[in-house]
């Protein structure tokens, strides 16, 4: 809770999974190849499976004596009790009582890059089979269970969902139903080349819409996946990575508002999580252009604008100093954003994140929707 009283809801605070979280929780017979969380550098993100290793950085060059990389330096100090706990349950609720979090739901670090890889018969026997797939997303989702477990109602969850057999997450996404997750998530990329408009994809859309489940969006990093929203070429990320994140919830918001899934799920609830917003009414008016220009040949099942379909059920997350807030704002109102602190990433605020998103330019009553009444919609709480 705020010092003025305002409740907090993080729509999108991470984990950091232990290097050996596969090993302990997927089934038995595909332990012998279970993902391997890296260790290498300060708060490795990276996990190998197979013979590939995810997320995919560049070069890395040694850290001289002394030397303090200059993306961690800032943050040494207010992670190292979680650092020394191991990231467990209790530093995660230490983490939100610094920042004044009411209630958080939990998405992965290394699980945002684990299933970066399409299926083996697009890129040959070193591609993740669809079940092998679907068991790396369901051991991931029974530590989640056991990690949220010790503070329920406090700590959610979102269910990590293989779509590389679209019936098979299905199974996965009733299953985590039961478990009390709130939500699936997604990378942006499109395994085989698949965009999320496609048919195949409708049945694991009508499984959240009938479990009251949001679908959720959320890149991160270079995966093996194409397109590659980094862009490829760029070599430092400094400069990928500014496009990685926007550009796949881009993308994916295409999808969901022009391709037709929302139009075909009336009920379902979409969320572009850690690509920021100040992009989406050049976006959306773009989009809805294109609409009007062959959108009646293209998607004829798509009736309305698509920013009609984005107004009505999705949503987007604000960071804590996105000052183009105000902008978006102006063309689309405050009911679609919900708040991030994205701890304890290296671009997050914490523990000052809940501090700096108060000096966004807004007003108290678009503070409140943000930081509570839109992250209860979306997860329906």
């Amino acid at each position: 809770m705020t010092p003025t009283g305002l409740r907090v809801l993080d729509s999108d605070m991470h984990v950091m999974e232990p290097p050996d979280l596969w090993q302990r929780y997927i089934d038995p017979e595909y332990r012998h190849a279970a993902p391997v969380g890296l260790t290498e550098m300060k708060r490795d993100m990276r996990v190998k499976v197979k013979s590939h290793v995810m997320l995919r950085i560049g070069p890395v060059r040694p850290v001289k004596a002394g030397e303090r990389p200059v993306w961690n330096a800032a943050q040494d100090d207010a992670f190292a009790d979680a650092e020394r706990r191991g990231w467990d349950t209790e530093s995660q609720r230490a983490a939100m009582d610094a920042e004044g979090l009411d209630v958080a739901v939990m998405f992965p670090s290394r699980g945002l890059f684990v299933l970066g890889l399409d299926t083996p018969q697009v890129v040959g026997y070193d591609g993740l089979e669809p079940e092998f797939a679907a068991a790396i997303a369901r051991a991931y989702n029974d530590w989640m269970r056991d990690f949220c477990a010790p503070h329920p109602g406090r700590m959610l969850a979102a269910a990590m969902i293989a779509p590389h057999d679209p019936a098979l997450g299905v199974k996965e996404v009733e299953r985590c139903a039961g478990l009390g997750f709130r939500a699936i998530f997604l990378h942006p990329g499109c395994v085989n080349r698949r965009p999320w408009h496609h048919a195949a994809y409708d049945q694991l859309w009508d499984a959240c819409q009938r479990l009251g489940l949001a679908v959720t969006f959320h890149g991160g990093g270079q995966t093996h996946l194409r397109p590659d929203y980094s862009l490829e070429v760029l070599d430092k990320l400094m400069l990928w990575h500014v496009f990685n994140q926007p550009l796949g919830s881009m993308t994916a918001l295409a999808s969901m508002c022009g391709g037709g899934p929302l139009a075909r799920f009336p009920e379902l609830r979409v969320a572009f999580l850690e690509g920021n917003c100040g992009w989406a009414p050049w976006l959306l008016q773009r989009l809805d252009e294109h609409w009007e220009w062959v959108g009646r040949y293209e998607s004829p099942e798509v009736v309305r604008k698509p920013s009609e379909y984005f107004r009505e059920r999705c949503f987007l997350s604000v960071e804590a100093e996105e000052l183009t807030v105000k902008d978006y704002v102006s063309w689309f109102g405050d009911d679609n954003l919900v708040f991030s602190t994205d701890y304890p990433h290296a671009d997050s605020k914490f523990p000052r994140s809940v501090h700096h998103f108060h000096e966004l330019p807004l007003s108290d009553a678009s503070r409140k929707k943000i930081l509570w009444d839109n992250c209860a919609r979306l997860y329906a709480l």
